[in-house]
């Protein structure tokens, strides 16, 4: 701290400023009528009043001491992702430190380290008026740029904090100087997905639009490069392109589900980084309006919820038929006075059967609806891909039964046909009925169809329910007993015997739940039960949702850690997965079990690009999500951002070099150079004392208004 003095005069009256005024005018007044008379003596009296005057406004010598305040320069160290290019960030912290070591000379320093953002790229200004908000105005000296050049929020103009005005009101500009990591401008190439679909329709293609820019000194539009794209392990497809030009790449997507599309760019000779030259995109495969057909063989409490449950889903083109009448019971009634439509057999389960992606027979009992060539019709439907629901209730054991005909060769139980002879009150062989609460089977609980269904009983839990257990499953009322069945039984019902069966016939799937009570739960008897969700996952299972794959592997990559997940109905504990870097480097992971059905295993991630898991029968793929993609969308050592912002201040640009242990630092200075960071000298200061003297003391007033009245009387004397 330096103290320094000023020295100044001001006034101090001892009479009010009127009358000081009014004393002024009368003396003013006197001495013009003494000159108008020719009065001798006039002058010298009018001087020993003014003398008065003067000592009765107080005039001080005052003697101020001021203490001067120490002046701040900001410096902004960049430590972004983008300065993890080669050693820039290095080049960046051994600056910083030589500017801290310098000594007097130039203004004090005050270091901030920026790290950069989630979202928005680097934003160096933003960092600067929040640090400068902290120090006074009139004691920072400027700021000064550590970086790479690359910075979202550059301002067109001068930056607030450094636009100021001093105690005059005068404008004030404070230099910002840039210190660049490095030794020059750099070329960088880099590629840009300008649109992609979220989404597309299986079995067409995505059109996904990209551009290559090449950027930096000696680069030009239209230059030919080459983009190599990869999906899901398939053979890389080549597309040819020029820089500068949106280009149009059709891609065909053939699954449902996620599609991982790798992308990359021929190399530019010279750039500074491959980094920008590869992306990722995800596109989720989706079914065009899945067509679903719906008979219900008479009408029944189920119906209500599947409608609401396929409505509900607007990628789902729902068809629904109920049997009101069957053949049987033609009472003569002229078609033209029936309400409802006739059932269209030959354009369902001829024409069109092929169109649908599931078939649900809710209750269906034939009755010689369907001729034996529509049967085997359905049975070829499931055969060829697609699904079958069926809803079985005691209809199910009858002489009309789905099970005798050729539907029954897909069927994945069978049940004991009732006999021809049995009484309207006797129970079927093949019927229980009797409460009984659905469990899941160890399979069940495996099962993505079935596994934590809410409200499922405990394991080894009775099935027989006289009351209601808190947050389980209510009651069913009747259920079919098979004597054979084969796939997968998820849940049982009384004495243990199969309630819900899936099963794998050729390419398509057939899903029999044994009872007609599920609709129970939707009335919440005694606690009701998951009915809609249940029904969900199994219609979607049958129509092959990805997600609800039995036996799958997942992949995904989260804050540098890649964890495989394999889904197996089986009891598998832990397995081997085959890992395949980006880079070709395969590698072996041990997954192990994490609960039913599940095994999980997990690696540190140190490539980009996509990763694929093979299990020898499931493959997987994933690939990490840039935190700050804007943060690599240009790499480049650069000026051409922060170079004219320094400009406007004042300020300079200086290439620190690449060679972290001798740089190019200049020395801190006040005042305009050359060869040094210049900054302003403000001379800010804070007043620590003051002092008074009166410059006219009352002796001296005194003896010069007697000397000057006495000189008047003998002026006048002499006349």
């Amino acid at each position: 701290m330096i103290d320094t003095f000023t020295h100044s005069i001001a006034f101090a009256p001892l009479l009010p400023h009127w009358l000081l005024f009014t004393l002024a005018g009368l003396l003013v007044v006197i001495t013009a009528i003494g000159l108008l008379v020719r009065m001798r003596g006039t002058v010298l009296r009018a001087l020993a009043g003014a003398v008065v005057l003067l000592w009765l406004s107080g005039p001080q010598s005052l003697k101020e001491t001021h203490r001067e305040l120490p002046e701040t320069a900001l410096v902004i160290v960049d430590q972004t992702a983008s300065m993890q290019v080669k050693n820039r960030a290095a080049i960046a912290r051994a600056a910083a430190r030589i500017l801290g070591e310098q000594g007097p000379g130039g203004p004090g320093l005050r270091t901030v380290t920026v790290r950069g953002e989630q979202t928005g790229g680097t934003r160096l200004f933003d960092a600067l008026s929040q640090t400068a908000a902290d120090i006074p105005p009139e004691q920072l000296a400027g700021a000064i740029l550590i970086t790479d050049g690359q910075t979202r929020d550059a301002p067109k103009g001068i930056p607030e904090r450094l636009a100021l005005h001093d105690s005059q009101g005068h404008a004030v500009t404070l230099p910002l100087h840039v210190l660049m990591a490095g030794r020059g401008e750099e070329t960088d190439r880099r590629l840009r997905i300008l649109q992609a679909p979220p989404y597309a329709i299986v079995g067409k293609s995505a059109l996904i639009r990209v551009q290559v820019d090449d950027l930096g000194p000696g680069t030009q539009a239209g230059t030919p490069a080459t983009i190599t794209l990869t999906t899901d392990g398939n053979p890389a497809l080549s597309v040819p392109v020029r820089t500068g030009e949106p280009q149009d790449i059709s891609l065909p997507v053939s699954h449902p589900g996620e599609t991982l599309v790798g992308l990359n760019v021929s190399t530019l000779p010279s750039e500074v980084s491959t980094q920008n030259n590869q992306d990722i995109l995800t596109i989720t495969g989706v079914r065009d309006r899945l067509r679903v057909l719906l008979v219900s063989g008479t009408p029944n409490q189920g119906e209500r919820v599947w409608r609401r449950l396929l409505k509900a889903d607007p990628s789902v083109d729902l068809v629904h038929f109920t049997i009101l009448r069957p053949p049987e019971k033609d009472d003569g009634t002229p078609l033209s006075d029936l309400a409802l439509i006739a059932f269209p057999v030959e354009e369902l389960f001829q024409n069109k059967i092929g169109q649908f992606d599931l078939i649900i027979l809710d209750g269906f009992e034939n009755r010689h609806i369907l001729p034996p060539v529509y049967l085997r019709n359905i049975a070829r439907f499931v055969r060829k891909g697609g699904g079958l629901f069926l809803i079985a209730g005691p209809e199910f054991t009858g002489p009309n039964s789905l099970q005798d005909t050729a539907v029954g060769d897909v069927l994945p139980a069978h049940v004991p046909a009732s006999p021809p002879d049995l009484a309207p009150t006797e129970a079927a062989p093949g019927v229980t009925i009797r409460r009984f609460r659905p469990q899941l089977t160890d399979e069940g609980r495996r099962h993505p169809v079935t596994a934590e269904l809410p409200g499922a009983p405990a394991p080894h839990a009775s099935a027989n329910a006289d009351r209601e257990v808190a947050n389980e499953w209510g009651p069913w009322y009747r259920a079919l007993h098979p004597d054979e069945s084969r796939g997968q039984v998820l849940m049982s019902g009384p004495d243990a015997s199969p309630l819900l069966v899936l099963d794998h016939v050729d390419n398509g799937r057939v899903a029999l739940l044994l009872s007609d009570q599920i609709w129970l739960w939707s009335r919440g008897e005694l606690g009701g039960g998951p009915q809609a969700e249940l029904l969900r996952r199994i219609s979607h299972w049958l129509m092959k949702e990805p997600d609800l794959e039995e036996e799958r592997l997942e992949a995904h990559i989260s804050e540098g850690a890649l964890t495989v997940t394999r889904h197996s109905v089986s009891n598998t504990a832990s397995a081997d997965i085959t890992l395949t870097a980006p880079d070709g480097t395969k590698s072996t992971m041990v997954v192990h079990g994490a609960g039913p059905g599940v095994a999980v295993g997990q690696i540190p991630v140190t490539q980009s690009g996509i990763w694929t898991a093979d299990d020898g029968n499931h493959r997987a793929f994933a690939a990490p999500v840039k935190a700050n993609p804007e943060e690599f969308s240009d790499l480049r050592l650069t000026a051409e951002t922060v170079g004219p912002v320094a400009a406007r201040t004042g300020g300079t640009v200086i290439w620190l070099g690449d060679d972290a242990a001798r740089l190019n630092v200049p020395p801190l200075r006040y005042g305009a150079s050359t060869d040094a960071l210049g900054f302003p000298q403000r001379h800010a200061h804070i007043l620590t004392g003051t002092s008074a003297s009166s410059l006219l003391p009352a002796w001296a007033t005194l003896l010069a208004v007697v000397l000057l009245l006495g000189m008047g009387w003998y002026r006048e004397g002499r006349g």
